[in-house]
């Protein structure tokens, strides 16, 4: 017969696993995966109306001085709602997590619709090219201006989403930052605004020939192989941290 210790230390450990699997699913399940099997079909490569007001928090950026425009800072957990070039609303938001980060950049709302209580009963989606991101409410709403903790979507609190759902129309542009978001390495499968982004350097440096759309894939892999062999770096195919750096510091040839 096993000693009482012994029991009590594995139930223990049962009890954490059990409550791990909860963290690290139940928590995200007002998201969707951000897999590129998902992206929307109806993502369109048409370029933003150019930009004119500037923001007060962000000198670099500006907006555009007539309708509605979407700013979403995640370093301070806010989204600015702009009408002809003033603040209209401010609310706390949260974004996605170290793994799963949101789409950074400026896109459109191609998408409304009302669905259910998971998502707050609002939905408002972007036209990125790798997955099916957007705004929506949650179940969870602790998050909430405290943490980025989403598998990617700009989580609201519902009574927020709601009023946002009726505010903005289709075509509205939001701009997404993350300007202190951690590093991750990427590999062979995953999908993002950095992979865009390493892409676009590899491209221009003449190893991606493939069309940059934030997806990493065996095309990328390659490339990623092909500059680590010439730089004199570990041939792994994944952009480590020293692959990262030395991709967006070398001059093209």
């Amino acid at each position: 017969m096993l000693p009482k210790r012994f029991i009590y230390v594995l139930c223990g450990g049962l009890f954490c696993l059990v409550i791990f699997y909860l963290y690290d699913n139940i928590l995200i399940l007002d998201d969707f995966h951000t897999s590129y099997h998902h992206a929307s079909q109806s993502y369109e490569q048409s370029s933003l109306e150019q930009p004119s007001v500037p923001l007060s928090e962000d000198s670099s950026f500006s907006i555009s001085a007539k309708g509605y425009y979407i700013y979403v800072n995640l370093d301070i957990f806010t989204m600015y709602v702009y009408k002809d070039g003033e603040i209209l609303k401010t609310y706390p938001v949260s974004g996605g997590g170290p793994s799963t980060p949101s789409p950074l950049g400026t896109w459109k709302i191609i998408s409304k619709d009302t669905w259910g209580e998971g998502f707050g009963g609002a939905w408002l989606g972007f036209n990125v090219p790798w997955g099916k991101y957007g705004i929506h409410g949650t179940i969870y709403p602790w998050f909430i201006g405290k943490s980025n903790s989403s598998k990617g979507c700009i989580r609201m609190n519902n009574k927020d989403v709601a009023e946002l759902y009726k505010l903005v129309p289709h075509g509205t542009a939001v701009t997404i930052i993350h300007k202190n978001k951690p590093f991750r390495i990427l590999r062979n499968g995953d999908v993002g605004s950095d992979v865009l982004e390493v892409q676009k350097h590899l491209k221009e440096l003449g190893y991606y020939t493939g069309y940059p759309d934030g997806i990493f894939g065996q095309g990328m892999t390659q490339a990623v192989k092909a500059f680590q062999r010439d730089y004199k770096l570990w041939e792994s195919g994944t952009v480590t941290n020293e692959t990262y750096w030395q991709i967006t510091h070398a001059q093209k040839g």
